[in-house]
């Protein structure tokens, strides 16, 4: 939808709406206004941080569809198409915050006609327990190992992470190169987002703007569903693995009246940050999409997943 300036209330409460859904969807990575989850879970002595994640059990038979596994004591909603092939590459989708595994439900049936292809909800969000405290990218990566344990087990993977689910992923893959194999970013949420909110928005600042800016460092801070914190980090090194980011092409962050030009180039330059994560790594645009380039131009997404996807069978079979 094109943003034409307010020249009544109705208008301007649309425009307001919009900036505070699609603006906030990329730098919160969960809509403004939407309801922090509750802690309905499991009593917290249920929960033992020290538990093992999931053993991998290669005579476990196959998930197909959606299937709910423990991990390290929690519930976790799983689900898994396409025809696993022992030594060849599973692909991970990994979703961003405030969604769940079936807004990528699309995406993973495209890719499971030639490929072996998982998707999960993270602890608080779809149909996995809620998180009993705060999570930080230690424990939520805890809970990712203990799904791939059950999923691809000794098979190389490919994380392809949307928005926060790109960051959890960019974050996770230097400390297991032993299994990550390849990594795509679709507008993943930018290794500094913090300080880039901090700087493209001044405490000064007022109206839309202001509210933005406080959200955002509240779910920064933890108040999200995932109870997720995020901290801003140096990019480490996955190795020489192949990875693609892919960046939205629409300026849709530039709705925001003064401030939305600084949040645009502050995030085209955290995209650009992601490309230290490999020797092998390559930056792309998807022109006519928006946050979600999934949805937007899938067919973008999807031929950058499968280019990943068969370069690590490649380095696999020692091709």
């Amino acid at each position: 939808m094109r943003i034409t300036p307010a020249s009544n209330p109705s208008l301007e409460d649309l425009m307001l709406r919009r900036i505070r859904t699609t603006v906030a969807a990329a730098l919160c990575c969960t809509a403004l206004g939407a309801g922090i989850a509750g802690c309905d879970g499991d009593a917290l002595d249920n929960w033992d941080p020290m538990a093992p994640a999931t053993t991998k059990t290669a005579d476990a038979a196959p998930i197909s569809g959606t299937e709910k596994i423990h991990v390290a004591g929690r519930s976790v909603n799983v689900s898994c198409s396409g025809d696993p092939k022992k030594g060849e590459p599973v692909i991970m989708l990994m979703h961003g915050a405030g969604d769940g595994l079936d807004k990528l439900a699309a995406i993973q049936k495209t890719l499971s006609e030639q490929n072996r292809v998982c998707s999960y909800d993270r602890l608080g969000s779809g149909a996995s327990d809620q998180p009993d405290g705060p999570q930080s990218f230690s424990s939520t990566g805890k809970i990712l190992t203990g799904v791939l344990d059950r999923v691809a087990g000794d098979n190389p993977v490919v994380l392809a992470g949307h928005s926060l689910g790109g960051l959890i992923a960019a974050r996770y893959a230097p400390d297991h190169q032993d299994r990550v194999k390849g990594l795509v970013l679709m507008d993943a949420t930018p290794p500094t987002m913090l300080d880039d909110i901090e700087k493209a928005i001044p405490e000064s600042a007022t109206g839309p703007a202001a509210e933005l800016r406080a959200q955002n460092l509240a779910v920064f801070q933890g108040e999200n569903p995932e109870k997720l914190v995020m901290t801003d980090g140096k990019v480490r090194s996955a190795g020489d693995i192949p990875v693609e980011v892919i960046q939205h092409g629409k300026q849709y962050l530039a709705a925001l009246p003064e401030y939305g030009p600084r949040l645009e180039q502050a995030w085209a330059a955290g995209q650009r940050k992601w490309l230290a994560l490999s020797s092998d790594s390559k930056l792309s645009t998807a022109k006519n999409s928006e946050h979600y380039i999934y949805v937007d131009q899938p067919d973008v997404a999807v031929k950058a997943i499968e280019r990943v996807t068969a370069q690590a069978a490649r380095q696999a079979h020692g091709e």
